[in-house]
Parts: C-alpha cells; structure tokens; sequence
C-alpha cells in the first residue's frame, strides 16, 4: 500500500532553512507585492532559485529589517497587523 505524500514528509537535515516564497514572505509582513519589491530594491536579501519567482531567508529578511531600520524601530511580523513595533 502506497503511503500518502503528507505521510512522507521528513525533517530537513541540519543546516538547511526553508525558503519562503514571495506570497509566504508577503503574508509573512502582511504585505503588498510592491511593498516587498521596495525593500528587495532598498537591498532585503532575496535568495539564488533555479524556479520562477524569488526566494526569501526568513532570518536574513528579519535581519535587514531590523539592520535597515531608520527610526529606531523595525518592522513588526503580520501578527501585529502592519504596525510598527519598537525593537526596544
């Protein structure tokens, strides 16, 4: 009997991070298509994929926000609808 393809799911090896797509990174930041596109042009790092579309490292996206952040405050995850969160 043939296992279905949710029952063949492994765990990544170590070292390896999922890469969000641009939907998961804008649904991520409760965002636009052109809100993400500005910050990848303002230098958010985006990462080499052989496919369509781009890929994003949630922990170097998180970095460069909070690297890039202008008024002392970085931008906040969708959880907080948009806003902006002081980093503290």
């Amino acid at each position: 009997m043939q296992r279905k393809k949710t029952e063949r799911r492994v765990p990544l090896p170590a070292g390896l991070v999922p890469l969000l797509s641009q939907r998961e990174i804008e649904t991520y930041y409760s965002v636009s298509t052109w809100q993400i596109d500005q910050w990848r042009k303002a230098g958010m790092p985006d990462e080499p994929f052989a496919g369509q579309g781009r890929r994003y490292d949630l922990a170097k996206c998180q970095a460069w926000h909070e690297a890039n952040a202008t008024d002392g405050r970085a931008w906040s995850t969708a959880d907080e609808s948009q806003e902006l969160a002081p980093t503290g």
